[in-house]
């Protein structure tokens, strides 16, 4: 499965902040479309290593908890400094 686009939490349209994605749009599923970040961490936990960032070179989706117990995804870091998720197209 692929991650292609992202939506952030309301007023959140132009952070970096990992946590304040809301939504993840996922391709290559049984019903394509957007899932809330929770629900996608729940499906790392059980499926670790089967969701990649569609911007190459495709780092995976890891599932994390914030400081304060929030669940939310990230990707494995590469060489730019910035997540990958990040960079996905918002709507």
């Amino acid at each position: 499965m692929r991650a292609t686009k992202i939506r952030m939490k309301p007023g959140c349209g132009s952070s970096n902040q990992l946590v304040e994605i809301n939504e993840i749009y996922l391709t290559g599923c049984d019903e394509e479309g957007y899932y809330k970040k929770a629900s996608v961490y729940d499906y790392l936990k059980e499926h670790p290593n089967t969701i990649q960032v569609n911007i190459w070179p495709y780092p995976e989706l890891i599932p994390e908890v914030s400081v304060k117990g929030e669940k939310y995804v990230r990707s494995t870091p590469d060489s730019t400094g910035k997540d990958n998720l990040l960079k996905l197209p918002r709507e």
